[in-house]
């Protein structure tokens, strides 16, 4: 009789602590998504710039807030306008979609450009054809 009441008490406490280990554990529905990832696949992300005039010639490089480490960034500098108009330095960087397995952490993709163009011309980004918003180191 001892054994079977030993018996019933072990599958009582084992069904308590499944029971208990299944309830407590977070499950995939439950966790929120990383805002800072949907914002950054949303919007354009923030772009940090530095530029060196030297001999006719901006030098700009700087750094765009990636998806991941995996996504490199590429830029190119054009101008716009004419010599009548307002004139500005079009800054096009391209974040290609991200195609194979990597860590999903946001994280600072760097970029450099020439362009030959007279000097305090102002910028305009393009980020994957978005429009910017840009600070100058």
């Amino acid at each position: 009789m001892s054994h079977t009441r030993l018996w019933i008490s072990a599958t009582i406490i084992a069904s308590v602590i499944l029971i208990g280990f299944a309830l407590s554990v977070p499950h995939t529905r439950d966790v929120k998504e990383n805002s800072t990832l949907q914002s950054a696949t949303s919007s354009a992300p923030q772009v940090s710039l530095r530029d060196v005039f030297k001999k006719g010639v901006h030098t700009i490089s700087g750094s765009v807030d990636a998806p991941n480490a995996c996504v490199p960034a590429s830029a190119e500098a054009s101008l716009q306008g004419d010599a009548s108009t307002t004139q500005s330095i079009l800054i096009k960087i391209v974040l290609p979609p991200d195609g194979g397995v990597c860590l999903q952490l946001p994280t600072r993709a760097t970029f450099q450009t020439t362009i030959q163009a007279p000097a305090h011309l102002p910028f305009v980004i393009t980020v994957n054809g978005v429009v910017a918003t840009s600070t100058e180191l």
